[in-house]
């Protein structure tokens, strides 16, 4: 290192101009290279698929939690009922009817109101689906990853037949 070199960490002198781009892929690459970039690319999809699902059982757990809503509301009237209006409710009833008609009409229409709000919390999770998104896509992923994938049935070749001795198809 030149003393130029010391003081700012910029050389003082330039030994030699690169000729070609340092990060352009070489025109025949390696098997090395070819593996590494496959390596690379395979690490992206998968992390892709990763937060896909994240994204898609976040979406449902969402779903689940508004759902079990309503069956905490259904919960709710069925055990700490505003338990006065009813008791109203029945009392008023009691000027018609006899007492104990009155308090079963009550009753009754606690048990609905608890039936609905279960009723909409059953709709509301009946919905879930799971990750689709991703279940199809990596069965793409593993359908693009089989050999002969792209071939359509009339150039594969029928079995029985030797396979061909050039490597590439053609």
């Amino acid at each position: 290192m030149s003393n130029g070199d010391r003081k700012t960490g910029v050389p003082t002198t330039v030994t030699s101009i690169p000729l070609v781009d340092p990060n352009a892929l070489p025109a025949n690459p390696s098997v090395g290279d070819l593996v590494k970039d496959a390596t690379a690319q395979m690490s992206t999809l998968v992390r892709a698929e990763v937060e896909l699902a994240k994204a898609e059982i976040t979406r449902d757990v969402k779903k689940g939690l508004t759902g079990s809503v309503f069956f905490i509301l259904a919960l709710v009237v069925l055990f700490y009922s505003t338990f006065f209006l009813f008791f109203f409710l029945a009392e008023l009833l009691d000027t018609w009817l006899w007492r104990w008609v009155a308090f079963l009409i009550v009753f009754l229409l606690m048990v609905v109101t608890t039936a609905v709000f279960a009723l909409f919390g059953y709709l509301k999770v009946r919905r879930i689906r799971g990750p689709q998104k991703t279940i199809e896509s990596v069965k793409e992923a593993r359908e693009a990853f089989t050999p002969g994938h792209d071939r359509s049935p009339a150039k594969v070749a029928p079995t029985g037949t030797p396979p061909p001795t050039d490597p590439s198809g053609w």
